[in-house]
């Protein structure tokens, strides 16, 4: 699964990366370290207006919520690949809003000795930005704006992070961004196709990526300095 993960790339760096524009203050995001459940983060989404296809940076909520959904009802963090086409829950989304979710890494944890359980971080070695595929839903909060919310499609661990949990982030390949964000209802043949991809392509960027140990201050979520570049240091480095 992904339950924690990393962006270390500003508003300015995302927009240049995707060149998207900025919405809902995305712009004026900060290198962060520790992104949780139920808390924003940037995400990626197209979508057409006068004819024209447009890519928006904006904020999200990390745990998904369709508008049919009960208020009080689950909010997942992560869908299966294997099955995200079919499920209830996200076979409308991973039809017509698929997204990207910007990462520069993401945290595990193993049971250790002492009964605690040590983090590690999983990432590209070069510190390259990371695109996971995801699917968003909105929804009118009690103001009547519009909130949106996403969730990580998740596929079996092919990177050194394996060896810590069974589960990892579908990442996206550039070459891959644009037919997976391209806006519009899937029509019913062109599901499987899509999937095939994405399953060769986060294959091949989950060969490239580390795993390193970090230290226990990023596992509680609600103390952590989210700001705070030291989490993801190698425990022991120098």
């Amino acid at each position: 699964m992904c339950g924690r993960f990393t962006l270390a790339f500003d508003g300015d760096g995302l927009l240049r990366s995707y060149v998207a524009a900025s919405r809902d203050r995305a712009a004026q995001w900060e290198p962060t370290y520790s992104i949780a459940p139920r808390t924003k983060a940037p995400v990626v989404r197209e979508f057409i207006d006068g004819g024209q296809v447009h890519r928006c940076l904006e904020l999200a909520r990390w745990g998904l919520h369709p508008g049919w959904a009960k208020d009080k009802g689950p909010r997942p963090i992560n869908a299966r690949l294997e099955t995200v086409s079919t499920n209830g829950m996200f076979r409308g989304a991973f039809s017509s809003a698929r997204a990207v979710i910007p990462m520069t890494g993401y945290y595990e944890w193993v049971e250790a000795a002492d009964g605690g359980k040590d983090p590690f971080f999983i990432h590209h070695p070069e510190g390259q930005l990371l695109h996971a595929a995801g699917l968003t839903a909105a929804r009118k909060d009690e103001a009547d704006a519009w909130d949106i919310s996403f969730t990580v499609i998740t596929r079996e661990a092919r990177d050194a992070g394996g060896e810590v949990h069974d589960r990892m982030p579908a990442f996206l390949t550039e070459d891959a961004l644009e037919e997976w964000l391209f806006p519009g209802k899937l029509e019913a043949d062109q599901k499987a196709p899509l999937l095939a991809q994405l399953e060769a392509v986060s294959t091949a960027i989950a060969g490239q990526l580390v795993t390193r140990p970090v230290d226990r201050q990023v596992n509680n979520v609600r103390t952590v300095d989210r700001s705070d570049p030291s989490l993801i240091e190698e425990l022991g480095g120098s």
